[in-house]
């Protein structure tokens, strides 16, 4: 039986550096320029490794604008009919600041029914990034997916695809014609599948494990990131990229109603499996995979991403890396105790 390992059991081992400021490490994803070099528009300049989940409590136009302009990828999510996406696609492109980061704009897309009408509208409308997004991505729908927008797009678009879990599942993605793929399942703060369904692989375990590849897709650590720490533990071990849903939500920009509760202020955060986001989009519930719940409101999503940022800038500096893929080629893992987890948070009394 494989050990599988989890953020908090591992830490990463500070070593000599000589990254004089955080200010002087570079946070760009390397490898989507040479994806990209054949569209017809021009590639998306990431410049952070922070991807805005799919969901409806987290990206909205307003979130989305500000991670593409933060030099991110933002992916809108799917659970509104054709004209509602493309309409929200149009909104977010108008808030872009930055015209370059347009094609920073990433919409989300399903394996089965109308995903083909959508990916048609939504290039016409300009977009050329489109996430295939389902719990479960090694799976014949997906199969077939990729390979119907590949035959009707060629290169001309990129395509996330996911989730997986194994190097078998990577593999086979990327060789049905994924270019980038999300790394996790059943990890996410929402999210019930482990409970439910008895499966599902500890993030970082598979992050390491699809970090083997020998494709040329870029891997997308998603599911379990809480905080910046997480997210430097998942670049150095191969993630190219993070996705974060729970930490974008609550802010102002987030999609959703701000309100208060026993003198606090919340906004709801909830898993596009739960029965209530079910309900909403289509009805109905079929088995629940998720949970809703209140996040305390957060303010400016921008001063929660910039403080993110720089904490993945000040965890390359403790490695001595000036860049993720220096990081990755330079990090030394260690494992922990329980006692070792404890002790990584604060834990003094008050006197």
């Amino acid at each position: 039986m494989q050990r599988a390992l989890c953020f908090d059991d591992v830490l990463l081992v500070p070593q000599f550096s000589d990254v004089e400021s955080r200010s002087l490490v570079n946070l760009s994803v390397t490898g989507f320029e040479d994806q990209f070099a054949s569209l017809t528009q021009s590639a998306p300049i990431l410049t952070c490794p922070v991807v805005g989940s799919p969901m409806d409590t987290v990206i909205g136009p307003a979130s989305a604008a500000i991670l593409a302009d933060a030099g991110g990828f933002a992916v809108l999510h799917r659970y509104c009919d054709v004209q509602a996406a493309l309409e929200s696609y149009k909104q977010t492109i108008d808030l872009v600041q930055d015209k370059s980061k347009s094609s920073n704009v990433m919409v989300a897309i399903g394996a089965t029914g109308d995903y083909l009408e959508r990916a048609n509208l939504l290039y016409g409308a300009g977009c050329r990034a489109f996430c295939i997004d389902v719990a479960h991505g090694h799976h014949t729908h997906v199969k077939e997916a990729l390979t119907q927008l590949r035959s009707k797009f060629g290169a001309d678009v990129h395509i996330m695809a996911g989730n997986v879990a194994t190097l078998a599942a990577f593999n086979d993605l990327a060789d049905w014609g994924a270019d980038s793929l999300r790394v996790g399942i059943g990890g996410g703060s929402a999210c019930t599948t482990r409970i439910r369904t008895g499966h599902g692989v500890p993030t970082l375990q598979s992050v390491m494990d699809c970090a083997k590849s020998d494709r040329d897709v870029l891997i997308i650590a998603d599911g379990g990131i809480r905080n910046s720490g997480d997210a430097v533990k998942a670049l150095a071990a191969g993630a190219d990229a993070v996705m974060l849903g729970s930490v974008l939500a609550g802010h102002d920009e987030s999609p959703g109603v701000e309100f208060a509760k026993d003198g606090h202020r919340y906004k709801r955060f909830r898993g596009m499996a739960s029965k209530e986001a079910q309900l909403d989009w289509r009805g109905k519930v079929s088995v629940s995979e998720g949970e809703s719940m209140l996040v305390p409101y957060r303010g400016a999503l921008i001063d929660t991403l910039t403080e993110f940022l720089d904490g993945i800038k000040s965890g390359l500096s403790y490695s001595g890396a000036h860049t993720i893929r220096e990081l990755r080629a330079k990090a030394q893992f260690v494992n922990v105790t329980t006692n070792g987890v404890r002790e990584n948070g604060p834990h003094g009394k008050l006197t």
